[in-house]
């Protein structure tokens, strides 16, 4: 920003009118001259006093500038000729577009600490129409860890209410409608790779631990007709929400003590808990390798009955012991590793 001065001749007198431009870049390299403010006719004090202004305002961000605010009513008649005065009408102060900052900012901060967004940037490169997919991603977590909600609910409300685009310096491109829904089937073939790298971020920064693994099932309802498509997982089944009338999926989750969720799936919604374990256990040990853990887990969910859980371990199970809410299945692996033993519980 700078001062504009126009001259004008008036009854023979030389006339000085001020104003504040600022140049802008546009696209094409081509920059343009912005009218900001008109000033009118400045004595020396006055024209001294707002040149420092538009410099504390107009030059270097980030450098320290003081500057002292009075009412504009209450202005000193001599300047300071080294701090500039700001005149302010108290009475026409108002709140114009209040966004939530705080959350928004440590969420971001989060993400980097993560590494979050060095590993997004590698597997969303930005879009042929300019998408940037890395940080569309970053909205939509940012969205569900401060204020979970529909995509339809932060493209109408939340993403203007926010200081996303200041934080991300971007417009409103990450909150396109399409792009939000769109940027769901981008991630999910990348979902090993983003456990890999948590687990990896986990053990730097809190020294984590996967000895101990929780396991557990839940579901959701959807309140629709019946799929017609016979790979829908969407079915009819054991309804934790008492609504057998509509269909569902199951979802199984393992994290640990702490919380930190190492991998989930999404099932078919007439899945049996009993019969998801032994894929699971598979899975950890492909993706994680074998280690003596523990698993904890709903008592009906281990069963001797299924195929998998015994293959390639032999298993003996031990009854429950009265008014114990705690069952033990020992687990005795075969050369390549030791017995293990599995804990699962019935909440009291």
């Amino acid at each position: 920003m700078f001062l504009r001065c126009k001259k004008r001749r008036k009854d023979g007198k030389e006339h000085h009118y001020w104003s504040i431009v600022e140049n802008r870049r546009v696209m094409g390299g081509r920059v343009l001259q912005r009218h900001v403010l008109y000033l009118g006719e400045l004595n020396g004090c006055q024209e001294a006093s707002w040149r420092k202004t538009v410099e504390l305002f107009g030059q270097d961000q980030t450098a320290p500038q003081q500057a002292s605010l009075f009412p504009e009513s209450h202005l000193p008649a001599q300047p300071d000729s080294l701090i500039a005065n700001i005149g302010i009408r108290i009475s026409q102060m108002r709140l114009e577009h209040p966004r939530q900052w705080g959350a928004c900012w440590l969420g971001c901060e989060l993400w980097q600490q993560l590494g979050l967004d060095e590993f997004w940037r590698e597997k969303l490169p930005t879009g042929r129409q300019g998408a940037r997919w890395d940080e569309i991603l970053q909205t939509l977590v940012l969205y569900r860890l401060i204020d979970p909600g529909s995509e339809w609910r932060l493209h109408r409300h939340w993403y203007e209410h926010s200081a996303l685009p200041d934080l991300l310096g971007a417009d409103f491109s990450l909150a396109e409608i399409h792009r939000l829904y769109e940027c769901h089937d981008r991630i999910l073939e990348h979902k090993t790779a983003l456990f890999d790298h948590l687990t990896e971020r986990w053990r730097t920064l809190f020294d984590a631990k996967f000895e101990v693994l929780l396991y557990d099932l839940t579901s959701t309802y959807f309140e629709s007709n019946p799929p017609e498509d016979s790979t829908d997982m969407r079915g009819f089944g054991c309804s934790r929400d008492k609504r057998s009338d509509c269909v569902q999926v199951v979802i199984a989750l393992i994290v640990t003590p702490e919380g930190f969720p190492i991998a989930y799936e999404v099932l078919p919604g007439n899945t049996t808990d009993k019969t998801t374990l032994a894929d699971f256990l598979k899975k950890i040990e492909t993706q994680y390798g074998k280690a003596d853990r523990i698993w904890i887990m709903d008592r009906g969910i281990p069963t001797e009955d299924t195929p998998k859980w015994k293959s390639p371990f032999t298993e003996k199970a031990r009854p429950r012991p009265p008014h114990s809410p705690i069952s033990l299945i020992d687990r005795n692996c075969g050369s390549r590793g030791g017995g293990k033993v599995a804990i699962s519980f019935e909440p009291t």
